[in-house]
């Protein structure tokens, strides 16, 4: 994050300094205000070009046997811009890798992990081991060392579920 700030100041220095050549070479037409005006246009374009950024970063951090099955974007008041154009701001993501699949009573069984990213100050990242039946649809969480299914989370995808088309249409 420090660096970041770093960035963003070296940022509004640069637009500070064109700020300063362009009022030069207008032979001091420009008002003084130019100055510390792109230097905040600089910090902010650089804050808003991080922000869009994060998703095309971290998808390009994580293995080729990753599947991202969820994007979230979001508009946030304090970000108008936002509005116009959505953030992303949380995705998901399969390790195809690391799953495991089972036939039971003709049935085919996928193990998961399923990998949650949010955007936040710091970013977070969390897991959660899950359970799903390909022939159903039906998926639910496993918890703890001994992956107990919590039968109460459970819920039903659609065909067209970019989960379970991750898990069972593409592994086939």
């Amino acid at each position: 994050m420090i660096w970041h700030l770093i960035a963003a100041v070296f940022a509004g220095l640069g637009a500070a300094g064109i700020g300063l050549l362009l009022r030069t070479l207008s032979g001091k037409r420009l008002p003084r205000w130019i100055i510390p005006a792109l230097a905040g246009l600089g910090m902010l374009g650089y804050q808003i070009q991080t922000e869009y950024s994060w998703y095309e970063h971290k998808r390009s951090l994580l293995p080729d046997s990753a599947r991202v099955v969820q994007v979230e974007q979001d508009a946030m008041f304090w970000r108008p811009w936002t509005y116009l154009f959505p953030m992303t701001t949380g995705f998901s993501v399969v390790d195809t890798q690391s799953m495991s699949v089972q036939e039971q009573e003709g049935e085919r069984r996928v193990e998961f992990l399923l990998y949650r990213f949010e955007k936040q100050v710091q970013d977070r990242v969390s897991h959660q081991a899950w359970l799903m039946n390909c022939a159903t649809r039906e998926t639910l969480p496993l918890e703890g060392e001994a992956r107990e299914p919590r039968l109460d989370e459970m819920r039903r995808l659609g065909e067209q579920a970019p989960l379970y088309r991750a898990l069972c249409e593409e592994s086939d």
